[in-house]
């Protein structure tokens, strides 16, 4: 491993290029729906969306010692996989709005949320391993602990701000999930099923 740093070309780099294929691919759903002239598709994805979102919730459950059985690593997994996918479901709902307003809050609201499951996914966790194998490559070569110090403090500055997932992951997550529902019940309500 070099010991150039690397936090931004390895962990923020793949960051980004997760969030642009979910971005991509949403596009890419939603412009087939319109080919196919299948938009009113877009129209019902979001509840199943919205349910797989809440079912990825399993392994936050299982790490806050509510859920007391299920391998953390494969919950962490399945979070990931059906945030992932109802993330997508819910994006290709607002989606087929695009001359609305509120359409466009809900998927800012959604890529906040996004966002901030990522950060923790691609950047915090594999970004402090990283910052740890340099500096102790760098001490393996004899290099002096304010040299490190100096060699890493970009990468040390970047884990640092992103410490801060932790604290806000959660509470976006929580109230997303809150405001989804309340939509999704306005639907069932005020909408006339047919």
């Amino acid at each position: 491993m070099s010991t150039k740093p690397q936090v931004l070309l390895r962990e923020v780099l793949p960051f980004f290029l997760g969030l642009a294929a979910l971005l991509l691919t949403t596009l890419l759903v939603d412009a087939l729906l319109h080919l196919i002239d299948a938009v009113w598709i877009g129209r019902y994805l979001g509840i199943p969306g919205v349910l797989l979102i809440l079912a990825s919730f399993g392994h936050s459950l299982r790490k806050r010692g509510i859920l007391k059985s299920g391998d953390p690593v494969r919950l962490l997994h399945l979070h990931e996989g059906l945030a992932w996918t109802g993330s997508l479901l819910v994006l290709v709902h607002a989606g087929i709005h695009f001359n609305a307003v509120l359409a466009w809050l809900a998927v800012v609201a959604m890529l906040i949320n996004i966002v901030s499951g990522l950060t923790g996914k691609y950047l915090l966790r594999r970004a402090q391993t990283r910052l740890k194998a340099a500096r102790t490559e760098l001490k393996a070569e004899g290099v002096s602990d304010p040299e490190v110090s100096a060699r890493l403090h970009n990468d040390s500055l970047a884990v640092d701000v992103m410490r801060a997932w932790r604290k806000v992951h959660l509470p976006i997550a929580l109230v997303f999930a809150i405001l989804a529902l309340a939509h999704v019940s306005a639907i069932f309500v005020l909408w006339g099923w047919k």
